[in-house]
């Protein structure tokens, strides 16, 4: 699991307010006044992953095709602007000895989302933990997602979304099984 510190709520509100001044703006008038410890809180909360137990279960049963979970929402912040970015994962595996507890999956993702990202780390981290904890016969994770720090700024290309992917064991090298993972998460090959 990842390590937690405590977040120092104090000096975020204080620097929310100093940003606040920054730009002109009083952190003490009355509708300024609660937002350096409401963006703080805010912060706090989207930086911070809850805790979870993985769930495995013995593939008794040999099952050995595809499990992909569809359309799992994913917020997470870009490290770059501290500006949002949201979309959808699809989470595949290839079962090996063990199937997992299939909530786990969103589960993993909210584990590396909830911290500063870029979407390509958060892509390969899914995969990459989900492969050395279930140890299946393949992984698969795409993300697709539409950055504010894209479509607010700069560019702003609204609705553009970034689709990154990360494929370990067979769903990377053998071309059938990766065809069939990337059809099913209505991806293009």
């Amino acid at each position: 699991m990842r390590e937690h510190t405590e977040p120092d709520l104090a000096a975020a509100e204080r620097a929310v307010a100093d940003l606040l001044r920054a730009f002109g703006k009083d952190p003490s008038a009355e509708h300024l006044a609660g937002t350096p410890r409401r963006v703080a809180l805010s912060y706090a909360e989207m930086l911070r992953s809850p805790e979870f137990r993985l769930t495995t279960f013995p593939n008794d049963e040999g099952y050995d095709e595809l499990v992909l979970a569809r359309g799992i929402p994913v917020q997470s912040l870009c490290e770059h602007h501290l500006l949002p970015f949201s979309g959808v994962a699809h989470i595949g595996y290839l079962p090996g000895e063990r199937i997992l507890g299939l909530s786990k999956l969103a589960r993993v993702l909210e584990l590396f989302a909830r911290d500063l990202q870029v979407q390509e780390r958060l892509t390969q981290q899914v995969a990459d933990w989900l492969q050395h904890h279930l140890r299946p016969q393949g992984v698969g994770v795409v993300i697709e997602a539409e950055h504010l720090c894209m479509s607010l700024r700069g560019v702003r290309a609204m609705g553009a979304r970034t689709v990154t992917s990360a494929l370990h064991g067979s769903l990377r090298r053998d071309a059938g099984s990766r065809q069939e993972f990337f059809a099913l998460t209505g991806g293009k090959i």
